[in-house]
């Protein structure tokens, strides 16, 4: 009998009582074929099994594991490799009995003993690393750490497609070996792509931002990177396309208000209107589940008009299962049901109606025990069908196939430790973190710090000796830690000072040690800002300010300090430091989100210039005021005057900001010259079929006799426009740039947006040389808007396409004809 690594290195006392408590049969299942464990609880056979952690099978149909437990592979046709996945998934449910069904539609799949089918845990996460958060993964003395990227809100900030791609390629190959290390799953609920609608919002460092597009763009890009397997990208058949793990774009939908001045996302009811869903909420869905194919979605706690989501079959069957035909399952997020039922009180449900609800609803899987605890006595209460039950199952089943789980994935058997915190992995950790970090400020140049000018370094402030804090939440156990001053330590000799004890700040006694150090330092470098304790999940920011007494360290370090003062600031929703920037004596701000793992060096290459910073804002950060006219509550996008409320994000939000969406300095400069347009003015033919559309414009304007055209209604791939221009680095530093493409619907049409992203770039140029970027456009997808009956429309009329803050700008009129 072979033992596999895990349970070898473990103690005699722990192999003892292994074998105590465990079968000779089951024992036998437990044998890899590469003396390798694999799945992490997800192969024991009974309720009762005791199988320890990482002592785990092959895989399901490996002919000699069944034949271990007695079984014949010949007799079940869904070990059956030769046949298509959907019959193959059809004998596996049919063989069970309703009881055993219902077993494995809680995310503890329970397993079937006799068809040889273990046991899944479907809930791991892996939202910027592989993560500990869920029972599905957990680190040891074998894997005691996974590399912990950026969070989402920094790597954000990067804008480049490729890095974000490049970082779900990076963590799925860390996955997929804990997996076969038996300390992972293969189903991960990442991403978060809801919107930051607000900046005040608890969990906005998961999110990619406020805007819809750019959310969509970095779902796709990460989940493709989590799933994809090579040589498998497209395929003819989307449900049986193989998959390295399986990802899951969440919380669908208007769900971001945590613990909000008494409102909580368990009782709170989002009432949104058709307008903003489709223009705001679910774009980024859409874009998830059709340019991402992410193989899940998973509904929110949160009412939406008041409807539970996870309950609600015009989001889930109709939408994602239907318009946009998801290839995979939907999934509660934890607990959702009981929430509904116990919070809620929807419509004084019972546990039975409401599992019979949701399983109709179009909800496949329960992150919790409702539906194996009371799906079957809903069935038996003829509340729901046993046809209703079998459908989730196909999903989940098939999603399990895609993956590997019951032939293995051969391409995948040799990752193991070696490919988790890999060298490549970590310095990838380290530039995500520089590519991503914004310099806000920088007055006369002062930053890049030069090494021989600045040896001595006084570095202070809450997060200077940051190691966890860096990390933002859903992480795991990092690879190891880089502080802000391991950082500086490598240019030069460090002061350190924590100025305040903890982010919260909450007394002043440790500002005059800091004050010391600025005095006696060639620069000093502060690092502040916000942490878990502040804005988290089930935890919303009431204000836009540095907390406690942060900026009384702040402004005392800066005025005792003799050399340049270097501000730091670490956050994922935007703070008010307008006193800073106004400071003169505070020569540059940097913001560094949370930056990961290795955040301290990331940062510390900026300042002494090792990197040219190219990061941009994806949040408008507000001055304090404007968190004190509108309550987080308040879902709509456009202003409502009636209640002076202000509009929100870059889009519908015309006041004074600190720093706007999009801004970001570099240590050179670039100009955009040679623009070259293919087109000014696109005619689109109308039928006799088609249909003008009407459109709200402002008073007086001038209104066109077809003011839109609906999108469906017209054959879009027709219509195409692009434009190229040269990108000249006038500086003297080698540089990156981001060059943000916005769309700006015709002046006259009535609470249109402002502008609105339509695509971006991040090019390198080094210094004295330029690079010519060209971008290419569909005319429906780029100058549509959503107007307020909900509809997606292309208004006639002038067009503005504006290239960055760059000044570079022309128009496109579309005429229908």
């Amino acid at each position: 009998m072979q033992f596999t690594s895990s349970i070898v290195t473990q103690t005699m006392a722990k192999v003892l009582n292994f074998l105590l408590g465990i079968s000779l049969s089951i024992l036998l299942l437990n044998v890899c074929a590469n003396g390798r464990a694999v799945v992490n609880n997800a192969s024991t056979l009974s309720e009762d099994d005791a199988t320890p952690k990482g002592s785990n099978f092959t895989y399901v149909c490996d002919p000699k594991r069944l034949d271990d437990l007695g079984l014949e592979i010949s007799s079940f046709a869904f070990c059956d490799s030769s046949l298509p996945y959907p019959v193959r998934v059809k004998d596996l449910v049919d063989r069970m009995t309703i009881d055993e069904k219902v077993l494995q539609l809680g995310n503890h799949g329970k397993g079937v003993q006799r068809l040889g089918l273990p046991k899944y845990e479907w809930w791991s996460e892996a939202l910027h690393g592989v993560s500990n958060v869920g029972p599905g993964t957990y680190f040891d003395d074998l894997v005691p750490g996974a590399t912990s990227f950026p969070t989402v809100i920094l790597t954000t900030a990067s804008f480049n497609e490729s890095l974000w791609k490049t970082i779900g390629q990076a963590v799925s190959t860390e996955a997929r070996a804990m997996y076969n290390l038996g300390r992972a799953g293969l189903t991960f609920w990442s991403p978060t792509i809801n919107v930051l609608r607000d900046p005040r919002w608890g969990r906005a460092t998961e999110t990619p931002g406020e805007d819809p597009f750019i959310v969509g763009k970095y779902a796709a890009n990460y989940v493709r990177g989590l799933q994809d397997v090579e040589g498998h990208d497209n395929y003819t058949d989307p449900n049986s396309r193989p998959l390295k793990v399986s990802s899951c774009c969440k919380h669908y939908a208007a769900y971001d208000v945590d613990n909000w001045s008494g409102v909580d996302r368990f009782h709170f009811d989002a009432r949104v209107t058709e307008q903003d869903m489709v223009e705001t909420f679910l774009r980024p869905f859409e874009m998830c589940v059709k340019e991402g194919d992410a193989s899940s979605i998973m509904c929110s706690y949160n009412r939406v008009n008041g409807i539970p989501t996870c309950a609600d079959p015009k989001l889930l069957n109709q939408t994602v299962r239907g318009e946009w035909d998801l290839h995979g399952y939907i999934v509660s997020d934890c607990d959702s049901i009981e929430v509904m039922v116990d919070d809620h009180k929807f419509l004084g449900d019972t546990r039975e109606d409401a599992v019979a609800r949701t399983l109709k609803a179009g909800l496949d899987l329960d992150c919790g025990d409702y539906y194996p605890d009371f799906t079957g006595s809903a069935f038996r209460q003829g509340k729901v069908r046993e046809a209703d039950v079998d459908k989730s199952l196909k999903y989940l089943y098939t999603v399990l196939m895609r993956l590997g789980w019951f032939d293995g994935h051969p391409q995948y058997k040799s990752l193991g430790k070696a490919d988790v915190c890999a060298d490549e992995h970590i310095e990838l950790a380290a530039d995500a973190a520089r590519q991503g970090i914004v310099l806000l400020k920088n007055d006369n140049d002062t930053l890049p710090l030069s090494t021989s000018k600045f040896r001595n370094l006084a570095v202070v402030g809450p997060h200077a000796n940051a190691t966890s804090a860096m990390l933002g939440n859903y992480a795991g156990a990092p690879c190891r830690y880089r502080a802000p001053i391991d950082g500086f330590a490598a240019y030069g000799k460090v002061s350190y000072a924590m100025g305040c004890g903890e982010a919260m700040c909450k007394n002043e006694s440790l500002i005059f040690p800091a004050v010391r150090a600025a005095k006696k330092a060639d620069a000093t470098i502060i690092v502040a800002g916000l942490d878990m304790t502040i804005e988290a999940e089930s935890l919303d920011r009431e204000n836009l300010t540095l907390p406690g007494y942060q900026t009384q360290l702040i402004n005392q370090v800066t005025e005792a300090a003799e050399g340049p003062v270097i501000l730091v600031i670490m956050s994922a929703g935007g703070v008010d430091i307008s006193f800073a920037k106004d400071n003169t004596k505070i020569k540059a701000i940097l913001w560094a989100g949370y930056p990961g793992e290795e955040g301290g060096r990331a940062i510390a290459d900026i300042v002494f210039g090792k990197h040219n910073p190219g990061g941009r804002l994806p949040i408008t950060w507000y001055e304090e005021e404007y968190a004190q006219k509108l309550p987080m509550t308040s879902l709509q996008l456009r202003p409502i005057d009636s209640l002076g409320y202000p509009g929100r994000t870059y889009k519908f939000f015309n006041g004074s900001t600190v720093y706007p969406f999009g801004h970001g300095l570099s240590y050179t400069k670039f100009n955009y010259t040679n623009l070259k347009t293919s087109k000014r003015a696109i005619h689109i033919k109308l039928s006799k079929f088609n249909h003008c559309h009407n459109l709200n414009y402002t008073s007086g304007a001038y209104q066109a006799p077809c003011p839109a055209m609906i999108v469906d209604d017209l054959k879009c791939h027709d219509y195409q426009f692009d434009f190229e221009v040269e990108v000249l680095n006038v500086g003297k530093r080698d540089g990156s740039e981001v060059i943000i493409v916005y769309s700006q619907p015709p002046n006259e049409l009535a609470a249109s947006p402002i502008k609105q992203v339509i695509g971006f770039q991040r090019v390198s140029v080094p210094a004295g040389e330029s690079q010519k970027v060209k971008f290419k456009y569909n005319v429906c997808e780029s100058l549509q808007i959503v107007d307020s009956s909900a509809q997606i429309v292309l208004p006639s009329g002038g067009h503005t396409i504006l290239v960055g803050d760059s000044g570079v700008s022309f128009p496109i009129h579309v005429y229908f004809d």
